[in-house]
């Protein structure tokens, strides 16, 4: 059970879908707090949801846009998800926020679309493997370590 956590784990770094911010969210966990990196990726998407729903309602409230506000709540969401090494979260925040401060405002909201379909294929696969995690047990910090 172990391997299978470390592959899926090994996956979501090989697909793009983690960086190394992870891993370093990784090495803080210990056995005083063995669930703190989860603990985290549940803060990050309580957050994040809000954010995403901030940004939702702003693309739709005003014409014109407010580019500025967009700009703020993505600069946010971006540093959210730059914290938990969410990497291609990261990098469809980039681009909104180049959007953004071009003013282009049917890019901001397929980009915000796409940010939207990374956001959850993430957090189904997190989910999936805090899961299997948990299943193959406490020794699994050491695994991870690897």
């Amino acid at each position: 059970m172990h391997r299978q956590v470390a592959l899926l784990r090994q996956s979501l770094f090989d697909q793009g879908y983690l960086d190394e911010q992870f891993i370093q969210l990784e090495e803080l966990q210990d056995d005083a707090n063995p669930n703190f990196v989860e603990e985290v990726v549940t803060l990050y998407y309580r957050d994040s949801t809000r954010l995403m729903n901030n940004i939702e309602q702003a693309l739709r409230e005003k014409v014109p846009v407010d580019f500025h506000k967009l700009d703020g709540y993505m600069q946010q969401f971006k540093g959210s998800s730059t914290s938990i090494g969410a990497k291609k979260v990261k990098a469809e925040c980039t681009q909104f926020r180049e959007y953004c401060r071009a003013a282009n405002g049917d890019g901001c909201l397929k980009s915000f679309q796409q940010l939207k379909k990374e956001h959850a294929t993430l957090r189904k696969k997190l989910e999936a493997y805090f899961q299997l995690a948990r299943q193959a047990g406490p020794k699994e910090t050491a695994c991870r370590r690897k």
